[in-house]
């Protein structure tokens, strides 16, 4: 399936941006079967995904709660994370 382009801001009509880092690399990657009622959206700088139909304060930057919003700086910045070690069987 080929993911479709990302919907407009419902807020400002403009180019879909990142509720939590405010990127503007938006991608859709997976949408509704019925066409139209939703998409599921990634930022490709902080990897958050949502999908369209939850509440403003997981999909709108201006209603993300500020205590969880990224900076370009602190993205940079921050720790790399650990790779998942193998399976164990069993």
């Amino acid at each position: 399936m080929e993911p479709a382009s990302p919907e407009r801001d419902a807020a400002t009509g403009g180019p879909a941006v990142c509720p939590r880092c405010a990127g503007e690399d938006v991608t859709a990657v997976a949408s509704s079967p019925v066409p139209g009622v939703w998409q599921v959206l990634q930022c490709g700088r902080c990897l958050y995904m949502w999908r369209t139909t939850e509440p403003a304060r997981r999909t709108r930057r201006d209603a993300y709660p500020r205590q969880f919003r990224l900076t370009a700086a602190d993205i940079a910045d921050a720790a790399e994370v650990p790779p998942v070690p193998p399976r164990v069987a069993g």
